[in-house]
This record gives C-alpha cells, sequence and structure tokens, in this order.
C-alpha cells in the first residue's frame, strides 16, 4: 500500500507492546485510516461485534484520573474474571517470565513493592500515550465467540498501527475497571469491557523500548497431520 514502508512480515516482526509514548497525538485522518483498516478484521457470520471508544486530549486526561483514584480505592469492577496464578504448566511459566523480564528490564525487584505498584499504575496513565482505545462487546451467550472476534479486530488494529509508524500495547488490566469506564463514557451496561489498547508514537529513546519478549518455536504451537 502507498504509505507503508514495512512487508506484512516486517510489520508482525516489528510488532510489540509499547510501553513508552511519545506525547504526540496521531493527526486525524491517519487515525481513521487505521480505524478503517481495523475494520476489515474477520467475525463470525460477519457480526463485527466490538465497539470500540477512544480517549484522547481531555477525555484521555478524566479517564486516567478517574482510572488511578479507583485503583488507590480498590474499586475493581471487571467485566471478565481473571485469575492469573490458576495459568497452569508452560503458561504460568512463560506468564512468570514475562513478569520477572519486565521487572529486571525496569530495574525493579520482586520485593519492591511500591516500585512494583508505581509500574502497575503506569497502565492507568496509558504510559504516556496521547490515546487509548476501549473495546466492548455486547453480551452474546457465552462470551466466547464474540471476544475472539474483539481479539481479532485488536490484532488487525495494531498491525495497521505498526505499519503506519505507531506502535500499541493491549491491556488487560485496562479492562478491570468497566463501572469507571462505562461511567465516563455512558456506555450502556449491555456491553462487556474486554480490555484497551493505548497508542500513538513510541518513545524510542525510554528504558522500556528495549523491553521485548521471545517467542516459543512453532513446535511448542502447531502439531502437523499428515
Amino acid at each position: 500500500m502507498p504509505g507503508d514502508s514495512l512487508s506484512f512480515s516486517e510489520t508482525v516482526r516489528a510488532r510489540s507492546s509499547v510501553r513508552r509514548f511519545r506525547p504526540d497525538p496521531v493527526p486525524a485522518a491517519l487515525l481513521r485510516t487505521i480505524l478503517e483498516e481495523a475494520q476489515r478484521a474477520p467475525s463470525n457470520c460477519n457480526t463485527q461485534p466490538w465497539q470500540v471508544h477512544i480517549v484522547s486530549g481531555a477525555a484521555r486526561d478524566r479517564m486516567a484520573a478517574a482510572l488511578d483514584a479507583a485503583w488507590v480505592a480498590q474499586r475493581l469492577s471487571p467485566d471478565f474474571f481473571f485469575d492469573g496464578p490458576a495459568y497452569p504448566g508452560v503458561y504460568g511459566v512463560r506468564r512468570r517470565e514475562q513478569g520477572m523480564t519486565y521487572l529486571q528490564a525496569m530495574g525493579v525487584t520482586r520485593e519492591d513493592h511500591a516500585g512494583r505498584d508505581a509500574l502497575s499504575r503506569q497502565n492507568l496513565d496509558f504510559f504516556g500515550a496521547p490515546h487509548a482505545a476501549f473495546l466492548f462487546m455486547p453480551a452474546i451467550g457465552d462470551h466466547v465467540r464474540v471476544a475472539a472476534d474483539v481479539g481479532m479486530y485488536a490484532q488487525t488494529l495494531l498491525l495497521s498501527l505498526v505499519a503506519h509508524g505507531l506502535g500499541g500495547v493491549p491491556q488487560t488490566m485496562l479492562g478491570f475497571f468497566g463501572d469507571v469506564v462505562r461511567a465516563e463514557l455512558g456506555i450502556s451496561e449491555d456491553f462487556r469491557l474486554l480490555f484497551g489498547i493505548s497508542f500513538g508514537y513510541p518513545d524510542h529513546d525510554a528504558p522500556e523500548a528495549g523491553y521485548r519478549m521471545e517467542r516459543a518455536p512453532i513446535e511448542e504451537a502447531v502439531t502437523f497431520h499428515d
């Protein structure tokens, strides 16, 4: 596509979860192009069930303040159950390795509870990103099919961001505040908050820029049947 500097393979390999952004907002025309590309994501029976709410500017700052206040008061209201320690076997190993690698990259020890809390709260300020997208979904059945559709939308959005010189980070933690986000944005309780994505121009000079996680070889995930 004209204007894109990366091939698909390069885009996939360049994508990472950005955890520090420059404050520069994304131009409106470019943002619309990215969202139009994300809208091409597949979905079950073409239902396109995602509802995406993006905060920028003053709305972004109000949301960050509301989320941080809820965190301090421990007013969590996740729409979907999450239990990190319940991940079994290799999944739990990978989860712990990610946590330890991130703490080490940021110079925070496991015993430094204040430092770990400060890192967690950076999620609520969107890692300095000028924009954050909250991905909502209608309550349909056991939610699994719809959540899968929203996940495919999110991946398409993340890849489009990278292809256009931006970056993003999907944040499960933003999904822990469904009631807060709905109240701030005036969203009906008929829609469930799955997670959020902070996005913008990555700050390549920040310490977070050097943080990367490797991927398992395909042999650990794919079985061929002939």
